[in-house]
């Protein structure tokens, strides 16, 4: 009896174990998943998951891959080696048109600025007519600075637009008063006010939010409760960020943002949400901007470029 016991006890201990590295092994064998970022607040969300933990506990590895310019980001996810990046709408199209398929999977928290230069009399966008204002080319800087123009019932050429793609170059020139004013994205706006410049308005202020999170389509297909968990740790890290004392983050989001030293005393992070989709305007206004400006021929509609995963698996 005590050989029948004794074997019984073995066998129910030995499936105990088998079951524990079974769903320790499930956990595990997510597909790995890279995602392509930028040094911007639209990022953080991912530097913060990483670092504490969030996409391990949630079960899929993570792999995060920095850039220093969208053009770098977007061959790295055409020549196969991300799976998806923070991105915004423009890009998509972009992409979408040059037969690489890729989807809006959500939003994003970016922000960006028009900003004065300190000297500058300027205390609307009205008052910037005729003068030089700094942006990068059929971009989302420019997308940006067109929109805010049309909703203060001005052209796009009421200013002059001076073509300037590397954002430090013009950050640089503006704090050295050879601007008028320039679009810049957060973080480096919030460096551009701390140090005397003037916030004039910004994409928060007349409600568009151009910034969003992409993958492509087979990585969708292939690797979907990988970007499920992904969105899991990534919602964590946004009640973190809205949540947490700034100290308890500043200097991670400094360092492995890939934040200049000035950011540390400069950063204003947004109010982060958790993952949504983009709305249809801003996705039809995206469009129709490319097709006025015939960058893009194609007149795709919200579901041409949005995917719905994120509200399927709720």
């Amino acid at each position: 009896m005590k050989r029948i016991l004794i074997l019984t006890l073995a066998l129910i201990l030995a499936f105990t174990v088998g079951c524990g590295k079974e769903e320790k092994s499930q956990k595990i064998t997510l597909p790995t998943l890279t995602i392509g970022t930028m040094p911007d607040v639209d990022s953080l969300p991912f530097i913060i998951a990483e670092e504490n933990g969030y996409f391990d506990s949630e079960g899929v590895k993570v792999h995060i891959e920095q850039f220093k310019s969208a053009m770098d980001r977007d061959s790295a996810l055409q020549s196969g080696n991300l799976d998806g990046a923070v991105s915004d709408l423009l890009a998509v199209c972009f992409l979408r048109s040059g037969g690489f398929p890729v989807k809006v999977t959500s939003s994003s928290d970016g922000s960006y600025k028009l900003i004065a230069g300190k000297n500058e009399t300027v205390n609307s966008i009205k008052d910037l007519q005729g003068k030089d204002v700094a942006v990068s080319k059929n971009t989302i800087i420019e997308y940006v600075t067109d929109r805010i123009l049309v909703k203060n019932n001005l052209k796009d050429d009421s200013i002059n637009k001076v073509i300037i793609p590397q954002i430090p170059t013009r950050l640089e020139m503006l704090q050295n008063g050879k601007l008028a004013a320039a679009t810049l994205p957060e973080p480096m706006a919030s460096i551009a006010v701390n140090s005397g410049s003037k916030l004039i308005t910004s994409s928060d202020d007349i409600g568009i939010n151009p910034g969003v999170i992409i993958f492509k389509e087979d990585a969708l297909k292939d690797k979907e409760k990988s970007v499920i968990a992904m969105y899991k740790a990534y919602n964590r890290a946004v009640e973190y960020l809205n949540t947490a004392p700034r100290e308890e983050y500043i200097d991670i989001a400094t360092k492995k943002g890939g934040f200049p030293p000035a950011v540390k005393d400069a950063l204003k992070l947004p109010k982060y949400r958790k993952a949504e989709l983009p709305t249809k305007e801003d996705v039809t206004e995206v469009v129709e901007w490319l097709n006025t400006k015939s960058l893009v021929k194609e007149k795709y509609s919200y579901d041409n470029l949005v995917s719905d995963l994120i509200n399927n698996d709720k």
